[in-house]
């Protein structure tokens, strides 16, 4: 069955020359869409119809448009990523929305996360957090045998699945007070729950917080906006984990 033509859409658009300009919302008609179409395609599209017209396309990011680069931020019809659930951007297709929507997309909005042009944002802040302390120190050289340090099942299942965090957003901007908390606590359980990690474990979790608040994320309030829209469904007991890791390594000082 072929996939059914969107005649007419609304693309409602947030327009921002750069990070020192004042942003504006912008609407522009765009038809004859596939509903087998990617978000981002018909985003292409629209790029090449506002060029064909002589207007300056479209900023926005991607990369792998495979779903795990974390790249594609954006905010649609109220929701990171849009209106369907376990899906990035570049997942969501336009089979989602029906004839004569009107679709509303906006950059992720964080104070840590400031806009540079139209659609794209800084989030080299989970960058500075993660040099703060989400690595572990390893001796190079040749690759170790698989088994020479033991983990349990349930432990390497719970890191792996931490492990999936590709490192978003969209936790920051779900929650209502920006609190990248449970990307923090994401990068801090993988590395908590493998031996390997336990060389900075009394610093890690410590360090990365301390970041956290420095660069201007909110504090967690448990409302579990950020687990709902998580495109990974990393989930919030982590958040659990993050704090114990906090206060074992302040209590260790």
């Amino acid at each position: 069955m072929a996939d059914k033509i969107l005649k007419k859409l609304n693309i409602v658009v947030w327009r921002q020359k750069d990070a020192k300009s004042k942003g504006r919302f912008e609407t522009y008609a765009i038809e004859n869409i596939s509903q087998g179409s990617s978000f981002l395609e018909m985003l292409d599209i629209l790029n090449n119809n506002l060029i064909e017209k002589g207007i300056e396309p479209i900023a926005f990011d991607h990369d792998c448009r495979e779903g795990i680069c974390g790249m594609c931020s954006l905010y649609i019809n109220g929701h990171p990523h849009g209106p369907d659930t376990e899906v990035t951007t570049c997942q969501l297709h336009m089979r989602k929305f029906d004839e004569g929507d009107t679709i509303t997309i906006e950059p992720w909005r964080s104070r840590a996360f400031p806009v540079i042009k139209d659609l794209i944002v800084n989030r080299s802040a989970f960058d500075q957090i993660l040099q703060a302390g989400g690595y572990v120190s390893v001796n190079t050289g040749g690759v170790p045998d698989g088994n020479a340090i033991p983990v349990s099942h349930e432990d390497a299942e719970e890191a792996m699945d931490a492990a999936a965090c590709i490192g978003c957003g969209t936790c920051v901007a779900a929650c209502k007070n920006s609190s990248a908390m449970l990307f923090v606590s994401a990068k801090v359980s993988h590395l908590a729950k493998l031996p390997q990690g336990q060389v900075e474990a009394k610093n890690r979790a410590r360090r990365m917080v301390a970041k956290m608040d420095e660069l201007g994320f909110g504090g967690c309030t448990n409302t579990g906006a950020c687990e709902a829209e998580c495109p990974k469904s990393i989930s919030i007991s982590n958040i659990a984990r993050l704090n114990r890791e906090y206060l074992s390594a302040r209590f260790s000082e």
